[in-house]
């Protein structure tokens, strides 16, 4: 034990009863775990059958069960590592019989969710990230226990949401399968009904530990508090200030109120860092203090002194590219990997612009997040079809996804051919002269759109023809910001800016296209290449250096973070980016993004210690405070 830091050896040296151990970032948490387990087996001659280390991901399970094996030999594989889902789905195999093929597969859940919205004849433009909000929806019922007779959704209607989730749910029954979900529904009403199965599994599983343990959701505690009983022997491991799993269900509140639900539970704080430098330590530090609902703590830096931590601002993300692309080649050649540095941002579109400059000059590279193409977006390919009427096409294809966008009151029946027949449109709807001026108004447009470039002819889409109007209804029917969309087209507007024709737009589209599906093909290849993640996919990685891309108001914290407790998740989210350097740490953010101007991040200023210590302390105080000292004053 004496390599270990005080507070690593009492965590390890924990037998009996209920522990919470607080593991900042690189505080050696990991290794805590095996040799906890390890002091078990080998000082309290506890039977390796008789325990379990549970974890979030499989390749955390194989990583722990690896350096356990280091430690001891291969004659103690009788402990159990394992996912959440792949413990409770052993237990299920037990009682139920279930086998992997009674899995529902992720393709085989996305096809019978799309089969559903077909079935319901809804018009839904973007319909993967639509399918994508549904699943996710039905996720946070099951893990919550909600009925969705009591759930208000996000991407519809109620009724039309009720009509998925039953026809989905029955489909499943029907089939005798389970997904993900069920597995923790079914295990938690089986050990809840069944006291004889529910003992046989407590006695098996004497000493329960839980790796990353801010990233539990209630059903998962729920299970793990009824496995724990009678002994409660929960060793659990975790950051609060790492939880960055809200929107699946992650409830960081549940390590918060641990010692309330075992109020016998110790407290062990990792609180010394082996990974960063003491400046990146201390601008972390300064940064997540400002959050209100977590344990406080203080790190302490065993990386020694280094280089200050840089906040750069650029008159625009071209510029912002252009010195992060320099600063990769000067450190490459300067001798570094180029795989040493990463480039983290808050979602998956934001290295569109910085993708294209390092294809531009070969600098290889490895993306962890599938990237999104602009040009495949669903308004993407409603703008095309109108620029393609304008070029000539006659084709009814290209005609029928913008017929009523906006609304013209056209209907599909109006197009009887392959080919467009205006006269025949008009002749249909002869007896409804209101129609027939919008038909001419369309004819019209197109010629006018004929006539213009790339860039006019967009801006023109959207705001004399009204496609803005209907990404603004579209929005409303999706319950969705529709700023997001408007977005979308100004950076599909901006794209065009600088080609004078639609051919000369086009075939740089084409080549974009040709070049993003090489670099996928290229992806795996690439053994040594600069790291571009977003921040929920950097979470467990580190890096020599890290730059953050577009620190600004809107982009992190994100425009939807509006509840105090969805700013309290996006500091965390960029604590968590902070924390992944090593040695250096750059934060960058552009003043202008497309047409509008932008603010520096407030995490920015917090780091800075730009804001003073006066309001960091009101902005501590719970609202009550805040309510009662505003009463005070008046």
């Amino acid at each position: 034990m004496s390599s270990f830091t005080k507070s690593q050896s009492i965590a390890v040296r924990h037998k009996d009863g209920p522990l919470l151990v607080l593991a900042g970032p690189g505080s050696g948490k990991t290794t805590v775990v095996t040799r906890r387990v390890q002091y078990l087996v080998q000082d309290c001659g506890i039977s390796p059958s008789s325990i379990l280390v549970i974890t979030f991901t499989k390749a955390a399970a194989t990583e722990m069960k690896e350096r356990f094996l280091r430690l001891m030999g291969e004659d103690h594989t009788t402990v159990s590592f394992g996912t959440f889902h792949a413990v409770f789905f052993s237990i299920l195999k037990l009682s139920y019989g279930f086998t992997a093929g009674n899995i529902l597969r992720e393709e085989t859940r996305y096809q019978y969710l799309k089969e559903t919205v077909e079935r319901l004849r809804l018009e839904i433009d973007d319909e993967n990230e639509f399918l994508t909000g549904i699943s996710a929806e039905i996720s946070l019922l099951k893990n919550e226990r909600i009925s969705p007779e009591h759930y208000f959704s996000k991407n519809c209607s109620e009724d039309i949401f009720r009509k998925i989730y039953d026809e989905f749910e029955d489909r499943k029954r029907r089939a005798r399968q389970i997904d993900f979900d069920d597995m923790l529904v079914y295990t938690w009403e089986l050990l809840s009904q069944r006291q004889d199965i529910l003992s046989a599994w407590q006695k098996k599983f004497r000493y329960i530990l839980v790796d990353e343990f801010q990233d539990i959701n209630q059903l998962q505690y729920d299970i793990l508090k009824l496995l724990a009983k009678p002994e409660d022997n929960l060793f659990i491991v975790g950051d609060d200030d790492q939880s960055i799993y809200r929107f699946r269900g992650a409830k960081p509140e549940i390590m918060l109120n641990f010692q309330k639900d075992y109020p016998s539970a110790g407290q062990v704080i990792l609180n010394d860092n082996f990974r960063s430098t003491k400046q990146i330590v201390e601008a972390a530090g300064q940064v997540i203090r400002w959050n209100k609902a977590r344990f406080a703590k203080e790190i302490h830096a065993r990386g020694g002194e280094g280089l200050p931590v840089k906040t750069l601002e650029f008159p625009d993300q071209q510029q912002e590219c252009v010195y992060i692309l320099r600063e990769l080649q000067r450190a490459s050649q300067k001798g570094g990997k180029w795989s040493d540095t990463a480039v983290l941002y808050r979602t998956n579109t934001q290295p569109r612009l910085l993708i294209q400059k390092l294809m531009e000059f070969n600098v290889p590279f490895r993306v962890r997040d599938q990237m999104p193409n602009l040009f495949e977006h669903w308004i993407a390919k409603n703008v095309f079809c109108y620029i393609r009427l304008a070029m000539g096409s006659n084709l009814r294809r290209d005609l029928l996804p913008i017929l009523n966008r906006p609304k013209r009151y056209l209907n599909r029946e109006c197009l009887d051919d392959e080919v467009i027949s205006w006269e025949h449109m008009l002749m249909y709807y002869e007896d409804k002269g209101y129609v027939c001026d919008r038909i001419e108004r369309l004819r019209y447009d197109l010629k006018m759109l004929g006539r213009m470039g790339p860039f006019a002819a967009i801006s023109y889409i959207r705001h004399v023809i009204g496609y803005d109007d209907y990404l603004r209804e579209y929005a409303q029917f999706r319950r969705m910001n529709e700023e997001d969309l408007l977005e979308t087209a100004n950076e599909l507007q901006e794209s065009a800016r600088p080609f004078k024709t639609y051919d000369e737009w086009f075939d740089y589209i084409e080549k974009y296209k040709e070049e993003m599906e090489q670099m996928r093909r290229q992806q795996r290849e690439i053994k040594d290449g600069v790291q571009l993640a977003t921040m929920h996919s950097s979470k467990g990685l580190e890096y020599e250096r890290v730059f953050i891309l577009d620190a600004a108001e809107g982009i992190t914290p994100y425009k939807k973070a509006v509840l105090d407790a969805d700013l309290e998740e996006e500091r965390r989210m960029f604590y968590v980016a902070m924390t992944r350097a090593k040695k250096e740490l750059t934060v960058c953010y552009a003043k202008k993004q497309f047409s509008h101007e932008l603010k520096p991040s407030r995490f920015i200023r917090e780091l800075r210690g730009e804001e003073t210590e006066a309001a960091a302390g009101k902005a501590r105080k719970n609202p009550l405070e805040n309510e009662m000292s505003r009463i005070r004053r008046k």
